[in-house]
């Protein structure tokens, strides 16, 4: 299961981290070489190469006592093949197509490109992304970066004795096959379509069950957290009562005065392509972000400005929900913030009210105008105006065309930000403004009933301190990392 959790959108983290051409071408070229450079036997020999250029089997071939360009069997391979063998010959390519050049060592274990491409494919087929030749590069060097880490994980794991039996391995692949609606054999089959491996797999949930194992035998024991200061927590979260709380998402990108420029300018490419919405933030999160929260998409949880540092904290009291900004220039590199939704501590939010809601969609004809999708669109907004509460939604449709659906179960902060701020306004039987587009036809929500909701309370002491053990446990987590990368040996090739 930990495996699917951190493939599919990847405990929340509290510390900032740190963060051929083929050889069947190559082969086919070389002979094509050879054969142009070696005459077949009873011709006349061509002219000599260009001076510099390399020499073939013909100049290799010339014995003592022959004159130039004579050529001579060589009688240490005996002719019984058939075939046109040169002499001396030069092997071209990969002798083993099964042993894989590395990519890097760490610590005597072998990063392969195949490890690595496979690990791409699988992050690529868990987030269902098409990757441009450009993206796909640089998540290589994304994804080294995490098999590295993921080396070192399992290593140190082992000098605890801790190993992941091939029983636990199989019991949470068939978790994860589960969760992707496939028998074991059917994800296997998905996975070598997708061009990645069960053993790519595999490897991610052996490195992340090893991993917090090792935590949990290694670090948390150590971790305290003493009642005077759950209750100074709790007092602070009183005395905070009905300030700004922010739920916000960050990618961070380290920097160093020598690289700060290039840095900036690979995160103005990273906030261009969140910003063209091709893939959620939570992607972009998790593979370039240098942060320990990558891993759950860069997501910071609910957090107050006071808590933050002073540029995020500037940025975060400014942001509309929905909106993303950067980059930020703070301490020791630059953030991309997103500001998913936001309250006030300990008071009741509006936006967490149910609303019992009835909506009415008009599906445009095939090849609609932006011109008649406006004029059906108005139609349908004067409709929807002289509706008499929800009891006469059907006989509108009806008149109409429309399709109605029931729900009453939908939060007003699960809506996208600009219809939050309508329903807000909208009383019982009014109906929201016609929203839509000319390929997907225009809707409108009519409100039927609101349940308000309940004030805020303040988190008991064991929900403090459950928090603010997992915050150390996780910062002590990545200091760890940080030891193991500077004392590692890694040989790239």
């Amino acid at each position: 299961m930990m495996g699917y959790r951190h493939l599919k959108h990847d405990v929340r983290l509290a510390a900032r981290g740190g963060r051929v051409i083929g050889g069947v071408v190559l082969a086919a070229l070389a002979a094509s070489a050879i054969a142009q450079a070696v005459p077949p036997q009873g011709t006349a020999p061509q002219a000599a190469p260009p001076k510099g250029a390399p020499r073939g089997a013909q100049a290799q071939a010339q014995a003592p006592g022959q004159t130039p360009g004579q050529t001579v069997q060589d009688q240490s391979v005996p002719d019984n093949t058939g075939l046109d063998i040169p002499t001396n010959l030069q092997i071209f390519g990969k002798l083993d197509p099964n042993v894989r050049k590395p990519t890097a060592i760490v610590n005597d274990t072998v990063i392969t490109g195949t490890d690595v491409d496979q690990r791409v494919a699988l992050v690529a087929m868990a987030n269902e992304a098409k990757l441009s030749p450009e993206d796909r590069e640089r998540l290589k060097l994304q994804v080294l970066r995490q098999l590295i880490d993921e080396t070192l994980q399992i290593q140190e794991a082992k000098t605890a004795d801790i190993t992941i039996t091939p029983a636990e391995l199989t019991q949470s692949y068939d978790a994860v096959s589960k969760r992707f609606n496939r028998t074991p054999v059917a994800m296997r089959a998905y996975l070598r379509e997708s061009g990645s491996s069960e053993r790519s797999l595999k490897r991610q949930i052996e490195g992340e069950l090893a991993w917090q194992r090792y935590l949990r035998r290694r670090v948390e024991p150590f971790v305290n957290v003493g009642d005077e200061e759950v209750k100074s927590i709790i007092d602070r979260l009183q005395a905070a009562k009905g300030t700004d709380e922010f739920n916000l998402k960050e990618i961070y990108l380290a920097a160093t005065p020598a690289n700060s420029q290039q840095v900036y300018a690979n995160a103005k490419q990273i906030l261009q392509e969140i910003q063209k919405g091709a893939q959620p933030f939570e992607y972009y999160a998790r593979q370039f972000s240098e942060a320990s929260t990558r891993a759950v998409g860069g997501d910071l949880g609910w957090i107050r400005a006071a808590t933050l540092p002073a540029q995020l904290a500037e940025a975060a009291t400014t942001m509309q929900v929905g909106q993303v900004a950067g980059p930020i220039e703070v301490s020791g590199g630059y953030s991309i913030l997103y500001l998913t939704d936001k309250r006030q501590v300990l008071t009741a939010d509006p936006r967490d009210a149910k609303l019992s809601l009835k909506q009415l969609t008009l599906r445009f004809p095939p090849n609609t105008n932006q011109a008649q999708a406006s004029a059906r669109a108005q139609a349908f907004a004067k409709a929807t105006q002289e509706l008499r509460g929800c009891g006469t939604v059907e006989k509108v449709a009806a008149g109409i065309g429309a399709d109605v659906v029931d729900n009453d179960t939908v939060r007003i902060r699960d809506l996208p930000p600009q219809l939050q701020e309508v329903m807000l306004k909208l009383q019982v039987g009014e109906s929201s403004p016609p929203f839509g587009s000319a390929e997907q036809g225009v809707r409108a929500l009519v409100l039927c009933g609101r349940d308000e909701a309940a004030g805020g309370s303040v988190p008991n002491s064991e929900q403090i301190q459950g928090q603010l053990e997992q915050q150390r446990v996780n910062l002590r987590a990545q200091q760890k990392l940080r030891d193991l990368r500077r004392d590692a040996v890694v040989e790239y090739r």
